[in-house]
């Protein structure tokens, strides 16, 4: 199947993934059966990618439940610098990397937690994306999402890389993406073919980490109720140093 019949096929896929009401895997099982009937190739190459990523135990060593979340300032699809502690002011945050715009397992989660974004603002909570990828394609990522929420640049991983957290794809992987006609190195700025592991950090208002999802498997995301459940546990101690506030 050629590059361009391929990408329509699953674009057709994508939106079929959108518009079905269901648990977040179950949309992004609803691609990934699509990539392995449309390209057997593509999908037992990424099956080869992600035994090797957990083989090597990629992503064992970024920060845990219990540990401090490690500060950034990063420049949002505005160009405007945002930082972690600005963050945590208004609230426990959902910190979730993303690979990029053009993934179309990420365009979905990131659809996914704006459908729910009302949800988290009542609990009191917020999300912020990270994508190591330019403005002009973390703002077309945040449109299509129809997010409120932040999307920030992670230029050349560096966020990533110091959280454990970057992976190269692979020589077999390079050839297939850019073949689909996904120029990472143009959406980068760079040719290093890096990418996050997709990971979701849950984190108090203190900055201690409160829930982590992380899977090399980047099929797989941490599942919106567990997010929201997450979110709302996480505002427990604030409640709770509130109240001690109140009573002192």
């Amino acid at each position: 199947m050629a590059a361009n019949e391929l990408v329509v096929k699953l674009e057709e896929a994508v939106q079929a993934a959108i518009a079905l009401d269901a648990p977040l895997n179950e949309r992004m099982a609803v691609i990934a059966n699509a990539v392995r009937s449309l390209s057997t190739t593509f999908a037992e190459a990424v099956d080869r990618m992600v035994q090797r990523l957990q083989d090597q135990g990629a992503g064992a060593m970024a920060p845990s439940p219990g540990d401090v979340m490690p500060a950034f300032l990063l420049p949002d699809e505005n160009g405007r610098l945002v930082g972690l502690a600005e963050i945590l002011e208004k609230g426990p945050a959902a910190i979730a990397f993303q690979r990029g715009h053009w993934c179309p397992y990420c365009r979905l989660n990131a659809i996914g937690m704006a459908e729910v974004e009302k949800e988290i603002t009542r609990l009191g909570g917020q999300v912020v994306a990270i994508v190591p990828e330019r403005r002009k394609f973390t703002m077309a990522l945040k449109e299509e999402a129809a997010a409120s929420f932040p999307f920030l640049t992670d230029m050349d991983n560096g966020y990533a890389l110091s959280l454990n957290l970057a992976i190269w794809v692979g020589t077999e992987m390079e050839k297939l993406i850019g073949g689909a006609g996904w120029d990472v190195p143009s959406y980068q700025g760079n040719a290093a073919w890096f990418l996050p592991i997709p990971a979701t950090f849950i984190v108090g208002t203190d900055g201690i980490i409160t829930a982590r999802y992380l899977d090399p498997d980047y099929r797989q995301r941490m599942e919106i109720d567990d997010l929201l459940a997450a979110i709302e546990q996480a505002r427990e101690p604030q409640r709770a140093t509130s109240r001690l506030r109140a009573t002192g």
